[in-house]
């Protein structure tokens, strides 16, 4: 009875939802688009031509949006779930954590990346604390990652959860780029502990 009362809620609460409705007209697979167009609009980091690495990119929403603003760009789109095509985007099926799938997107690099985004998160199991940490190492691994593949210019943009790790996270943040942010979009819902890291410019 209980299960079918929250997902009664989350039914209710997603036909509200403004940018729900929005993704629906603007062809968008997911409200997080607004998440990530939020970010641009703030940070400026999208401009034609250049190479963008989409990690826990389904169902591909930053993906889409990615592609239509970096116009002509390369973008490599990650996830371990399979994802329907987004327009010339290369997508690496896999668990970014192993060797192998960090592999297969190093194999489909030519130079260095002007931007690396992930919106990884671990099932969430509703405790705040286990939550963050667990999300918190998703976001650790993208940075070391992306410190090593990254243009000087560059941007690195994860999602993290207010709580264990976020200060550990921005004190690695600050060890390897020189301008360091945290931004929780408008989009992002009022009772989620979610911001983004947004980090810019290689040490």
């Amino acid at each position: 009875m209980k299960k079918n009362k929250i997902s009664k809620n989350w039914v209710n609460k997603q036909r509200r939802d403004i940018y729900v409705r929005k993704s629906k007209l603007e062809g968008y697979r997911a409200r997080s688009a607004y998440k990530l167009i939020e970010i641009n609009e703030k940070f400026k980091i999208f401009k034609g031509g250049i190479s963008i690495i989409d990690i826990g990119a389904a169902p591909g929403s930053w993906s889409q949006y990615a592609i239509k603003t970096a116009k002509n760009g390369k973008i490599i789109s990650v996830d371990l779930k399979k994802m329907e095509p987004i327009g010339n985007s290369i997508q690496i099926q896999g668990d970014f954590t192993e060797d192998k799938t960090q592999n297969e997107i190093k194999k489909n690099l030519n130079g260095k990346v002007d931007v690396v985004m992930s919106d990884m998160a671990v099932d969430t199991t509703g405790i705040k604390n286990i939550d963050s940490i667990q999300t918190g190492e998703l976001c650790k691994e993208a940075m070391f990652f992306a410190k090593d593949i990254m243009a000087d210019n560059a941007f690195f943009i994860s999602k993290i959860f207010m709580g264990g790790t976020f200060n550990e996270i921005v004190a690695e943040g600050k060890k390897y780029f020189k301008a360091v942010k945290v931004f929780k979009p408008k989009s992002s819902r009022k009772d989620s502990k979610e911001s983004f890291i947004i980090c810019h410019k290689i040490r």
